[in-house]
């Protein structure tokens, strides 16, 4: 397996990596790892997020406008 270090790494990012190791019931560097390998592998769309934030398990319904092709427009060359 490979290793990577972190420098510089803000105090408050490392604080609160911390808590959220501790809440999980984990070592720090097993929530990074966890934190990364969900990053590249489960990137969140920002349809997916949308729908987590204002969907309908948050109890809001969006009406989409209803949408109207128009002409394609005109390059100026």
């Amino acid at each position: 397996m490979a290793n990577l270090s972190v420098r510089k790494l803000d105090e408050d990012v490392f604080s609160k990596l911390r808590m959220r190791a501790e809440t999980h019931g984990v070592s720090m560097e097993e929530e990074v790892r966890q934190i990364l390998k969900q990053a590249v592998t489960n990137p969140i769309k920002l349809g997916d997020m949308a729908l987590q934030l204002f969907g309908e398990k948050q109890g809001v319904e969006l009406e989409l406008p209803e949408h109207t092709p128009h002409e394609p427009l005109e390059l100026l060359g």
